[in-house]
């Protein structure tokens, strides 16, 4: 790493948490007026905006990108217009409580559970233009500053969106546009800077591949930073011998509606028994997106993420199970964990299914494309957390964004 990098990811830092008091002690009428201007300043400016974007995507298109990853970096009319509305949702969702009464204690004193920004978080995620947007208004809604990193393909796009749209709001709305900073930096260090700073920033929320995201994880962890981690994804969908065969193939096609996104549709495991009646409906499913089933015997992990397959991203494994016991099993032991589902008309099958998958998410008759912060919650996420310990799991959102202080004061106040 270069001492240039390392020395603009701190001043990112730097600026970031001298202007987070301005963020943390602004009244909930100013935060939920800078995401709405931010809201309207996304389509007074749209033209700008997608001719920022379009130029990333031609570069990206002229260096070989995959067509999933530029899938990713393009921001389209409708997906401008569908941050613009997430945007005026967020500004009407309701504010965490920052301060809640736990119990009376001996001796006319009570116990209160307050509510504190973290202060300043990072953010690392991958060429997808419109998490910058996603992520600095859950930061504002949770009144913590940011310093975020984009990868380089999307860093244009990203540059317009905070001087056209997120800066101007913040400044509108009388807090300090500091607090949002986005590393100038095209250099994968940068990201590396960004988790050695826990004076400064001291949680950072990871995105992207599953082997750099944990490469940062690590590196986070040896510097006393704590990380949110979304890494590795795939959703698992098991066929159910008493499955119903439309609902299997409107699952199938409905997974696989978008594939370079982390809950699509990954293995696809069905019951052996009923694997020749189904398979028909699977088939036609599949081809109906474009997607090739990858058929035993696997020359790959049986979990393997197609998603991040530039070559090979419009495939899906597909496998024979003995029943549920087995599909469990492959899926707590050989995918992400993310999210997994079971195709079935037997109530008791799926509450088998429920209680035995560890995974961050689980679906009955439905698609694991669910599993996203706006489509369960109704507000833009910072990213998945597939922890398998306490703290914030699933899609994280603006109410997880905070740490926990215990006060003890006199009951009457």
């Amino acid at each position: 790493m270069t001492d240039e990098v390392a020395k603009a990811v701190e001043e990112c830092a730097r600026v970031a948490k001298h202007a987070a008091p301005s963020l943390a002690t602004a009244p909930d009428e100013a935060i939920d007026a800078a995401l709405t201007a931010m809201a309207d300043r996304l389509v007074e400016h749209r033209a700008d905006i997608l001719a920022a974007n379009d130029a990333d995507v031609t570069r990206a298109r002229a260096e070989g990108m995959s067509a999933g990853l530029l899938d990713r970096l393009t921001i389209t009319e409708d997906r401008l217009t569908g941050m613009a509305d997430q945007l005026r949702l967020l500004a009407g969702a309701p504010h965490q409580q920052r301060s809640v009464d736990v119990s009376a204690l001996d001796g006319g004193l009570k116990l209160v559970e307050r509510r504190r920004p973290v202060g300043v978080i990072g953010a690392n995620y991958e060429a997808r233009p419109n998490v910058t947007v996603d992520v600095a208004s859950q930061l504002v809604k949770s009144r913590n500053a940011g310093v975020l990193r984009t990868g380089s393909a999307a860093l244009g796009s990203a540059q317009r969106l905070i001087e056209t749209v997120v800066a101007p709001a913040l400044t509108a709305a009388g807090i300090d546009a500091g607090v949002v900073q986005l590393v100038p930096r095209t250099e994968r260090d940068a990201a590396a800077a960004l988790v050695r700073l826990p004076d400064l920033v001291p949680l950072v929320i990871l995105r992207g591949s599953g082997e750099t995201t944990r490469a940062l994880a690590a590196e986070g962890a040896q510097c006393g930073v704590r990380t949110l981690a979304h890494a590795d994804g795939g959703g698992v969908l098991y066929v159910d011998e008493a499955a119903d065969a439309g609902t299997v193939a409107a699952l199938v096609g409905g997974s696989l509606d978008r594939l370079g996104v982390c809950n699509r549709l990954n293995l696809l495991l069905v019951h052996s028994a009923v694997y020749d009646r189904l398979w028909p409906v699977i088939s036609e499913a599949l081809a109906g997106r474009g997607v090739t089933p990858s058929l035993p015997p696997h020359e790959h992990a049986i979990g393997y993420e197609w998603a991040l397959d530039s070559d090979r991203e419009a495939t899906v494994t597909v496998s024979t199970v003995d029943g549920l016991t087995e599909a469990v099993a492959i899926a707590n032991e050989q995918t992400s964990g993310l999210a997994a589902g079971i195709a079935t008309e037997d109530a008791a099958a799926a509450e088998a299914f429920f209680d035995a998958y560890q995974g961050t998410g689980v679906f009955w008759n439905a698609p694991t494309r669910l599993l996203d912060g706006f489509k369960l919650l109704g507000v833009p996420e910072t990213g998945i957390n597939l922890d398998r310990v306490p703290g914030p799991r699933g899609p994280v959102t603006y109410t997880d964004l905070y740490v926990r202080q215990y006060a003890v004061l006199p009951a009457s106040r």
